[in-house]
């Protein structure tokens, strides 16, 4: 992946533990990306056109990826 001059600072939900057992998301380049953060940047980054991540977002505020969590 090509570095984005000037992206916005990585920011973690309020909720994730202390643990880094989290992702975490930034605008870059005109993209939304996001990694884990227990790879401390050195793990793979995830890029989403903002169109889809905000689709993204939508279905996972209504619940339609809560059967993939197992309980």
């Amino acid at each position: 992946m090509t570095p984005t001059p000037n992206p916005s600072p990585w920011v973690k939900a309020s909720k994730s533990g202390p643990d880094n057992a989290c992702v975490e998301m930034r605008c870059a380049g005109g993209a939304i990306e996001i990694r884990d953060t227990k790879a401390i940047g050195a793990g793979p980054t995830l890029r989403s056109a903002p169109a889809g991540f905000a689709s993204w977002l939508a279905g996972a505020k209504r619940g339609e990826f809560d059967g993939l969590i197992e309980a």
